[in-house]
């Protein structure tokens, strides 16, 4: 089911959900620039790597396996993870997902609230990832965090808009055009991510499926958190 829109038009451009999606680009591209070697340097030094938090000699070990140089911060890697990606799949997904359900948010949140909103849900999802993978040396890399959390604020906060979707039927070889309420689209793709996140094989699937998690539910509790504030508000 690859979701196209929702039925809810903003009141306001959603100017900062732009602003995510050309600087992921930007980043994206520079990444095709580099070399192999380039590359893999560049995803260690800001990616996220637990390994570089939870032990003190990983980071000589890794330079003296590999003859490449750590030169960022390590802190500085849970916010720069989120917008590197793993290929083209990745970036447009992930975009994709970011355009369909942030510029309501946004124009819910407001502007800066919302980018606020957006890099603490981020950082956030990064160490529900991190706290289960406390040992790994794998780079964590990608907005999929960030943007799972702006699927948890859709959740609580448009429950009754539709996303509408298109939905293959592979014996009639038509794809159908079907306008799935946001509840039930959302709410089965955070068990589908809690599944994967279960009974994901041993050596990983290389998907941050706990970041999604971590982050979805963070969405919620914000959305949840503004719905009652706001209508404290207008009381």
């Amino acid at each position: 089911m690859l979701p196209l829109y929702d039925t809810i038009p903003s009141r306001r451009k959603p100017y900062v959900v732009y602003a995510l999606v050309g600087l992921n680009v930007v980043v994206f591209f520079y990444q095709l620039s580099l070399s192999r070697i380039e590359l893999i340097q560049f995803m260690y030094n800001f990616g996220l790597v637990p390994a570089r938090f939870t032990s003190d000699r990983w980071n000589t070990i890794w330079q003296i396996r590999t003859g490449l140089s750590l030169y960022s911060n390590k802190w500085l890697t849970l916010l720069t993870h989120m917008f590197l990606h793993g290929g083209w799949s990745h970036l447009i997904g992930n975009m994709w997902f970011l355009g369909l359900f942030g510029d309501n948010v946004e124009d819910t949140f407001g502007h800066f609230r919302f980018l606020l909103f957006y890099l603490s849900g981020g950082i956030l999802a990064s160490l529900a990832h991190f706290s289960l993978n406390l040992s790994s040396q794998v780079p964590m890399v990608g907005a999929s965090g960030a943007i799972s959390a702006v699927m948890g604020a859709y959740f609580v906060l448009f429950p009754y808009s539709r996303i509408v979707s298109i939905v293959p039927f592979f014996f009639f070889f038509m794809p159908a055009l079907i306008a799935v309420p946001a509840f039930t689209y959302l709410f089965f793709w955070f068990i589908f991510q809690v599944l994967s996140g279960l009974f994901d094989s041993p050596t990983g699937s290389g998907v941050a499926y706990w970041a999604h998690i971590g982050g979805f539910v963070v969405g919620m509790i914000y959305g949840y958190v503004y719905r009652v504030r706001r209508r404290r508000y207008y009381w």
